[in-house]
C-alpha cells in the first residue's frame, strides 16, 4: 500500500513558534507530537521570504532563479509541471485546502484563474491539484471562503478592512493601538483556521484505502491582520509576556543594532526609506511602543495555538479512519515574520533568522519504520518535492533541483548538505533591491547585495551564528573576515542556478 502524503503549511510562522522549537507562549502539542515522533529540522530555509516565490519553490523543487517566480504578484504560467501534477500522474488523489497564492490575489479575475474558479462554482483541476477550496487571510472577494462568508454578511463585516485606496490598512481595535490588531465579535467555527480544517477533514472523508492522495492543508495564519475572535483572547493576556528578545530597550539600542546593517534597515525603522509592499506605507516602526509588541505577539501565539488545535482535529480523523499509519506529515512555512526584532514588523528585503529560518518537521508514516531525530544540518523548500517522490515510490521530475530530505545528520552529510540558499528581488518603479543570501552549516551567514537604487552591489552583510546568534554583528566590512566573506560569495556565486532567460512578468501587486 502507498503512502499518504499531508503537507501542513502556515502563513508567516517564526521557527521559534513552536514548543518544539523552543517557544514558551503558545502552547502546540499537536505539532509538537509529530516532532518527537518524526524528523525535526533545526536549519531549514526557505529559498524567498515572501509567500508567492516560496510556494512556487515548494511546487517545483526549485530555486527561485529557476522557477522564475522572483517577487509577490509574478507567477508561473498556468501549464507549467508542478509536483502535484507528476504526483496525479503516478495514481495520487491530490487537493489543496487553503491558502494557494500561486497567483496575485490583487490581480483581475479575468486573468487569473484562482481569483474566479470560486465564483464560477469551480473547484479544480488547478496547477495539478485535482480539488481546490482557496481561503486568505483577508477578503479579497474571490476565495471560497470568501464566498461561504457572503451568507453571514454580518460576521464577515466584523472582519479587518485589509486593504485601502492607499494599500495596507494601519487600522487597530485593539488596546494598544497596534497595527493591523483586531479581536472580532465571531464565533471561532467560521474562523478561517476551522474552515481549512473542516475542508481538509471532508476531502479526506471521501478518500479510501484503494488510492493514495497528496493533500495540502494550508492556514492563511499567523500573517497578519491580527484579527481573531474575541473568545480566544483569554489564552494569551498581552500584558503577560514579554517583549521579544531582540526589540530593542529604546531607539538608541535600535540605531546601535541597525546601524551595523545596510542602510535600508534603518530607513525602515525611521520610516524614511520605502523599499517594499510588505508592509504598509503609513507604518513607522519607531514609533511603535513595548505594549503594542507585546499586544502583537499574544494575539500571534493565540492564532498559532487555533493552528495546533486545527491540526490535532485532523489527527484525529486520520486515526479515526485508520489511514494515519500510511500517512506521511511535513509540517513548515513559506517564511517567517520580524514580530519585533530589531523593532521592526512584517517582512521584507531582510534576510536574518526571523524570516529565513523555518518550523520544518517530517513525521514519516508508521509503516516506514523511520526513527524520530533531530537534523542540524542545512535543507529548505525545495528539498520537499524530491522528498514527496521518495514518500510515494516514484522517480522525481527532471526540474527538481532539491534532494530527498535526511532522515539522521549522517545522512545529510553524505548527501553533501553543506549550504542553503535564499534570494530577493523586488521592483517598484524606481525602487529595486537584489539580496541573495547563503547558509553555511558551519554557523556562517553571508548576504550578498546587488546593484540597485540604494546600493552599488559592494554592500552585504556577514554573521557569524555560532559566536552572535541573533545576527546582531555584521562582520561584512570586517578585515579580520574578508577570507571568509569572499569564500562564501563566491560559494553563492557558484551554487546559485542561472535566472531564467525570459523573465515572467509582475502582473499585479500581490
Amino acid at each position: 500500500m502507498k503512502r499518504n502524503i499531508l503537507l501542513i503549511t502556515t502563513d508567516q510562522m517564526r521557527y521559534d513558534a513552536l514548543g518544539c522549537n523552543g517557544g514558551e507562549i503558545a502552547r502546540t502539542p499537536n505539532i509538537d507530537r509529530l516532532a518527537a515522533e518524526g524528523i525535526n529540522f533545526r536549519r531549514a530555509h526557505n529559498q524567498n521570504v515572501v509567500c508567492m516565490p516560496a510556494r512556487a519553490t515548494i511546487v517545483t523543487g526549485q530555486h527561485v532563479s529557476s522557477h522564475g517566480v522572483w517577487m509577490n504578484g509574478v507567477c508561473m504560467p498556468e501549464d507549467r509541471h508542478t509536483i502535484a501534477h507528476h504526483l496525479k500522474e503516478h495514481g495520487y488523489n491530490t487537493a489543496l485546502l487553503g491558502k494557494a497564492h500561486f497567483e496575485p490575489w490583487l490581480g483581475s479575475p479575468d486573468d487569473f484563474f484562482e481569483n474566479r474558479m470560486a465564483a464560477e462554482g469551480h473547484t479544480g483541476p488547478h496547477r495539478g491539484f485535482e480539488h481546490m477550496e482557496l481561503a486568505n487571510h483577508f477578503f479579497e472577494g474571490h476565495s471560497h471562503y470568501d464566498q461561504w462568508m457572503n451568507h453571514r454578511p454580518k460576521d464577515k463585516a466584523r472582519f479587518y478592512p485589509m486593504v485601502t485606496e492607499k494599500g495596507q490598512n494601519t487600522a487597530s481595535n485593539g488596546t494598544t493601538g497596534a497595527v493591523q490588531v483586531w479581536p472580532m465579535d465571531i464565533p471561532r467555527d467560521i474562523y478561517h483556521t476551522e474552515w481549512v480544517a473542516d475542508r481538509t477533514i471532508s476531502w479526506l472523508g471521501q478518500q479510501s484505502t484503494d488510492t493514495p492522495w497528496f493533500c495540502w492543508m494550508s492556514f492563511p495564519d499567523p500573517h497578519h491582520p491580527w484579527d481573531v475572535p474575541s473568545s480566544e483572547l483569554h489564552r494569551v493576556n498581552w500584558r503577560d509576556i514579554p517583549p521579544p528578545r531582540l526589540f530593542p530597550k529604546n531607539k538608541q539600542q535600535a540605531h546601535e543594532w541597525l546601524d551595523m546593517k545596510p542602510k535600508h534597515w534603518r530607513g525602515y525603522y525611521d520610516g524614511t526609506l520605502w523599499t517594499n509592499l510588505e508592509s504598509p506605507r503609513d507604518f513607522i516602526p519607531a514609533s511603535m511602543t513595548t505594549d503594542q509588541i507585546q499586544e502583537i505577539n499574544a494575539y500571534t501565539h493565540i492564532e498559532n495555538e487555533l493552528i495546533d488545535e486545527a491540526c490535532g482535529r485532523v489527527l484525529d480523523e486520520l486515526t479515526a479512519s485508520g489511514m494515519l499509519k500510511y500517512t506521511d506529515i511535513i509540517f513548515t512555512t513559506d517564511h517567517g515574520e520580524l514580530q519585533g526584532d530589531f523593532g521592526l514588523l512584517f517582512k521584507g528585503p531582510y534576510h536574518v533568522d526571523a524570516l529565513m529560518r523555518l518550523p520544518f518537521i517530517w513525521r514519516p508514516a508508521a509503516v516506514a519504520e523511520i526513527k524520530n531525530a533531530e537534523v542540524s544540518e542545512p535543507v529548505g523548500h525545495l528539498d520537499l518535492a524530491k522528498t514527496f517522490c521518495e514518500i510515494a515510490g516514484i522517480a522525481p521530475p527532471d526540474y527538481c533541483e532539491g534532494e530527498v530530505l535526511p532522515t539522521t545528520n549522517e545522512e545529510a552529510r553524505s548527501q553533501g548538505r553543506e549550504y542553503v540558499i535564499t534570494e530577493w528581488d523586488s521592483e517598484h518603479g524606481p525602487i529595486d533591491m537584489h539580496l541573495k543570501s547563503i547558509y553555511h552549516r558551519d554557523g556562517w551567514l553571508c548576504t550578498a547585495y546587488g546593484a540597485s537604487h540604494l546600493y552599488d552591489g559592494s554592500e552585504g552583510e556577514l554573521y557569524n551564528l555560532n559566536d552572535d546568534p541573533y545576527q546582531l554583528i555584521n562582520q561584512w566590512n570586517n578585515p579580520s573576515c574578508k577570507a571568509k566573506r569572499e569564500e562564501l560569495t563566491v560559494q553563492l556565486r557558484l551554487a546559485r542556478p542561472p535566472n531564467q532567460e525570459l523573465r515572467l512578468e509582475r502582473l499585479a501587486p500581490v
